[in-house]
């Protein structure tokens, strides 16, 4: 029995998007090894087929499918071709984005803003369009949305980053109380600080770094659960969490604090 069927049906497909690297290609690649056949996309093919051929000896299967998820007829069009090749998706995990840090010094480029919400936000909101109606006809499968901590308040360098992982959040409290009543699973992925070419220029500490092959273990973990939101390591991010309970002139001083920001 696939370990997630107490959650999610284990006939049909699991769709990840932004699997060319990071979180996204390491929940394909744990997804093919329990057994799966995993639809990945991105932008890039490489990639995509170069994960392909790693999971070929895996008990499941990957399949690549180069896809932008700011083009919603691309999506649309991509989605009709999974499930026909693929067979129903009982899974969908949501991980496509961008991290543009900003750190204004005197000008104002308002570019990152408006490409960050078009990629994370709009993008996840693309990839819905075909998804849910088809899942809600259906009355099962499985949405995980992957936000992140920077969506719980305000960090250093994220002005750009940071609203549109928060809007993801709410995106997914929202949407639950529909799919609830339809037997459509939802949920929402908030990690801390995962070791991906994103995270890899950031300028300061970042507490326990962790490795995306553990993201992704726990991310699975988190799904075969059956929770809302799955957030770790939970040292850190339920730190973050009481830090925006605090008044905002003691949480901006322990903010610069934890981060080194001056």
């Amino acid at each position: 029995m696939n370990k997630f069927e107490a959650v999610i049906p284990s006939s049909g497909c699991a769709w990840v998007t932004g699997a060319s690297s990071g979180i996204g290609r390491a929940v394909a690649l744990a997804l093919a090894r329990e057994g799966w056949r995993v639809a990945v996309s991105a932008r890039g093919k490489g990639g995509l087929f170069s994960l392909a051929q790693e999971a070929a000896s895996l008990k499941g299967s990957i399949h690549p499918y180069s896809l932008d998820v700011t083009d919603p007829r691309q999506i649309a069009d991509g989605y009709a071709a999974i499930t026909g090749d693929l067979g129903p998706v009982a899974l969908a995990v949501l991980n496509a984005g961008i991290y543009l840090p900003v750190e204004i010094t005197g000008q104002f480029d308002a570019a990152p803003f408006s490409h960050s919400m078009q990629v994370n936000y709009m993008g996840t909101v693309h990839c819905l369009a075909p998804l849910l109606p088809d899942l809600m006809a259906r009355g099962m499968g499985h949405v995980l949305i992957v936000s992140s901590v920077t969506g719980y308040g305000g960090l250093p360098r994220s002005a750009a980053y940071g609203p549109t992982k928060a809007a993801l959040i709410n995106l997914a409290e929202s949407l639950k109380f529909d799919l609830d009543r339809a037997g459509v699973r939802i949920s929402v992925a908030c990690p801390g600080f995962v070791d991906t070419p994103a995270t890899a220029n950031n300028p300061f500490p970042m507490p326990f770094l962790m490795p995306a092959d553990e993201a992704a273990q726990r991310i699975l973990a988190g799904i075969q659960k059956g929770g809302f939101e799955i957030t770790f390591p939970r040292r850190f991010t339920y730190v973050l969490k009481v830090l925006n309970m605090l008044p905002y002139r003691i949480y901006f001083q322990l903010v610069k604090r934890l981060t080194g920001w001056n």
